[in-house]
């Protein structure tokens, strides 16, 4: 028996790499998955590949069932069909993990309005759309898990991803907002920041040229994604999660952390003369936090 014995699932972009092994995982605790991947090139350019099917057919290897779907999330009416295809393959939808994403990484003195707009239409707009088509599903059934996929990009910052980051830092204000919309109706919202050596990261690796070490392995996030699709979990609701080396941690949503008060307010003069002392002793690095024993390569 398996924590999603009788579940139904879907995870986007789920024919490669992390978001395969999220599919993976729920299978071999007894989800039926739908796979959606649209089978493209890490820009988004179309390919011949069939990285669904194959993530099937893995699945149908283990003793799971799972069905392909090739829709893209970016569509409004794309998700819709993605949504409806576990529900007329299996009969519902439970879980959500919107992983599907795209990278097109320029400075932003070099970044295209197209590049911008590719990649978030396809994580921000593509995770808004599987939800909304979703929750209504869960809404009448009482009861849903959704797992919306982040980045330490957007929660902290990386040189040459304003389009990456810029989504994942709204993923992160979607997941608020819908765990205290949904949260009343047995609904779930959760994001993960995951990590791992993938196509998506593969760059980083050849530039140092250094082999992935073990704790790259995508399939290191899979269980804690299971936790929250499961019935266990229901406890847990717009926490965001993550993983570093083998370590799953877990995020303090931004909040006021200094107070600089002055009975009537400030005037410029008494915040240029005050800030350091009292607001700037709080001030935070930005940028991601590299995999071990990468820190000081260049």
């Amino acid at each position: 028996m398996g924590i999603l014995d009788g579940r139904v699932a879907v995870v986007t972009g789920s024919g490669r790499g992390i978001g395969r092994e999220f599919a993976l995982g729920m299978a071999r605790e007894g989800a039926s998955v739908v796979i959606n991947d649209v089978g493209v090139s890490l820009d988004g350019q179309g390919t011949e590949d069939d990285p669904a099917a194959q993530t099937c057919k893995d699945i149908e290897a283990l003793g799971a069932r799972a069905v392909p779907n090739y829709d893209s999330v970016s569509d409004f009416e794309g998700a819709q069909r993605i949504i409806d295809t576990a529900v007329n393959e299996f009969g519902k939808i439970d879980i959500l993990v919107n992983n599907a994403g795209i990278v097109r990484d320029r400075s932003l003195v070099k970044m295209s309005e197209e590049d911008f707009d590719a990649v978030v239409a396809v994580h921000m707009k593509g995770t808004f759309n599987c939800a909304r088509h979703a929750a209504p599903y869960m809404k009448d059934a009482g009861y849903g898990r959704i797992i919306n996929v982040t980045s330490q990009a957007g929660l902290r910052g990386n040189f040459g991803q304003t389009n990456y980051g810029a989504a994942k830092a709204a993923i992160m204000g979607m997941t608020c907002v819908w765990a205290i919309e949904l949260g009343k109706y047995g609904i779930t919202v959760n994001a993960m920041s995951p990590a791992g050596a993938t196509r998506m990261t593969a760059s980083l690796f050849e530039r140092t040229g250094t082999e992935p070490p073990p704790e790259a392995n995508p399939a290191l996030n899979s269980p804690i994604v299971t936790f929250l699709a499961s019935e266990g979990a229901g406890h847990v609701n717009g926490q965001i999660v993550g993983r570093t080396d083998f370590a799953y941690t877990i995020y303090q949503t931004p909040k006021q952390i200094g107070f600089m008060w002055r009975d009537g307010g400030w005037d410029v003069d008494g915040v240029v003369e005050n800030f350091d002392s009292i607001l700037g002793q709080h001030m935070q690095p930005v940028g991601m936090t590299m995999p071990s024993g990468m820190e000081h390569k260049k």
